[in-house]
């Protein structure tokens, strides 16, 4: 179907012509034939189908229409970079509609934010933590959104946003009173009673659901110890010669390390963790979509959202280990029918979440076996992480997992909305940290000095059976070297 096709006032087709867009997705199809009318709807699609798209056109469509009374949209989202990314999608498809858009979330000033919520801006884009403090301090009326869009609600859950979501909705209209629309990647028992229990009737919309995985994505799998990870990184790129690439790691310390040792190789790269001030995560994001930076590294939760246009190689440095995180990670190549490649490295320490993954995708991931040309060498020294974390301004990452606790308790905005504060609500490591050394294996332990010396490790001219070799002298005086074996 074209957008041409549907019932829509001449200012939104104006927005999307102007965009580009000319016939819908599948999503955006089925979304319409329900939300135009101003029905709820509960919807299963994976990221890159469109899904933005069809809730922002329903939203002006509603308001010009004069469908809905109350002219404001509320847009709850998990992370800052998904709010930042509707935000601009909005501006762009509703450049000629008369209908002001912002997005509010944590991690920055509060002053600007709330200016803006005076101004009584119609389309809030917001994560809930923000939301939360803004409506408990009253400066958001939550009664007067007309429309509610619960965006990437699986997501939402696995961050532990489900109280705060019942919290927000509670204090809304009730669900006759308004327009929802839910948007997520699985419909789960969750999802589905979230919807049953805060929404009108809602229909309930399937998007192509036996295919996980995005079938435009060549999947390729690499089996190889961790300390060639590297290594074969570099051949990847510099065999594939992408034009962007997008490179995933489990931990916020393995991605800055990563990110730095692609420098020292001649590959202009930076990161984005939770960690980094918000400032300079956009900097960041901003340059990978304009082209000005080619290479990104990121953890799931600093990407979440992140779309980069005609991304040509994801490639997961480390293996996910929850599966779902696989199916996100490698939906942000091959968007809108286009073809992209998804490159996966499998070691010793992550190779335990491959059976889950494919599992989980309904297939084998293809294996393919590294010749000796893709295994490049690393040309980078030791990385001091210590001083990179204090040139870019981040917390030192003693919990290597980059994510935000399922418990809200105590926490401050901008750690409930996805951001790590580096000590208040700190997690501690299940693992022991991992050293930041010029290779990837970690320098053995140094001997300790203190304790007796086992039998099998005798020192030079002494006997292990001596008992003045093995009995410490009662002060700290040095013993002097016994120059021959004791007599029996």
């Amino acid at each position: 179907m074209k957008f041409n096709e549907l019932p829509l006032e001449s200012e939104i087709m104006r927005g999307i012509e102007a965009a580009g867009f000319t016939h819908c997705t599948e999503v955006q199809e089925k979304t319409f034939k329900v939300t135009l009318d101003g029905r709820d709807v509960s919807v299963q699609s994976q990221t890159g189908t469109g899904k933005t798209a069809a809730f922002l056109i329903t939203i002006f469509h509603l308001f010009l229409s004069g469908k809905i009374q109350k002219k404001r949209a509320l847009i709850i989202v998990p992370t800052r970079e998904l709010a930042v990314q509707i935000e601009k999608e909005a501006e762009l498809l509703g450049r000629f509609v008369p209908f002001t858009i912002g997005s509010f979330y944590g991690g920055i000033g509060y002053g600007k934010q709330e200016s803006r919520l005076r101004d009584k801006v119609n389309i809030v884009i917001g994560t809930p933590g923000r939301l939360i403090d803004f409506s408990s301090s009253g400066k958001l009326d939550l009664r007067e959104f007309g429309i509610l869009v619960i965006d990437e609600a699986d997501r939402l859950f696995d961050m532990g946003f489900l109280p705060d979501l019942r919290k927000i909705v509670r204090k809304m209209d009730g669900p006759e009173d308004r327009v929802s629309m839910l948007f997520s990647a699985t419909l789960t028992s969750r999802v589905r009673h979230l919807a049953w229990e805060y929404m009108h009737d809602p229909v309930e919309i399937e998007v192509s659901p036996e295919n996980v995985t995005v079938v435009e994505v060549t999947q390729e799998l690499y089996h190889v110890s961790k300390n060639e990870k590297m290594s074969l990184l570099l051949g990847i790129i510099a065999s594939t010669k992408p034009q962007n690439a997008l490179i995933f790691t489990n931990t916020k310390i393995k991605a800055m390390e990563i990110a730095e040792r692609l420098k020292h190789n001649g590959y202009a790269s930076r990161y984005i963790i939770g960690d980094l001030p918000q400032r300079k995560r956009l900097q960041v994001i901003d340059m990978i979509k304009s082209g000005e930076l080619k290479f990104l590294v990121a953890t799931d939760v600093a990407a979440r959202g992140l779309h980069i246009q005609d991304l040509e190689l994801v490639v997961n440095y480390d293996l996910p280990e929850d599966p779902e995180n696989y199916v996100h990670r490698i939906g942000r190549t091959a968007r809108a029918g286009k073809t992209g490649k998804a490159v996966s490295i499998a070691c010793e320490r992550y190779v335990y979440s491959l059976e889950a993954i494919e599992e989980f995708i309904g297939m084998k991931i293809p294996v393919a076996w590294p010749e000796d040309s893709l295994l490049v060498s690393d040309r980078s020294p030791r990385i001091d992480m210590r001083m990179l974390r204090d040139r870019d301004g981040t917390a030192d990452p003693r919990d290597r997992r980059d994510g935000p606790s399922r418990s809200h308790s105590g926490r401050r905005d901008g750690q409930r909305d996805g951001q790590h504060g580096g000590r208040q609500g700190e997690a501690r490591p299940s693992r022991p940290q991992e050293r930041p050394s010029g290779s990837e294996r970690p320098r053995p332990a140094a001997p300790v000095t203190s304790s007796p010396p086992k039998a099998s490790a005798s020192p030079p001219k002494a006997s292990a059976a001596s008992p003045k070799a093995t009995s410490a002298p009662p002060k700290a005086t040095p013993v002097p070297q016994r120059t021959s074996s004791p007599k029996a």
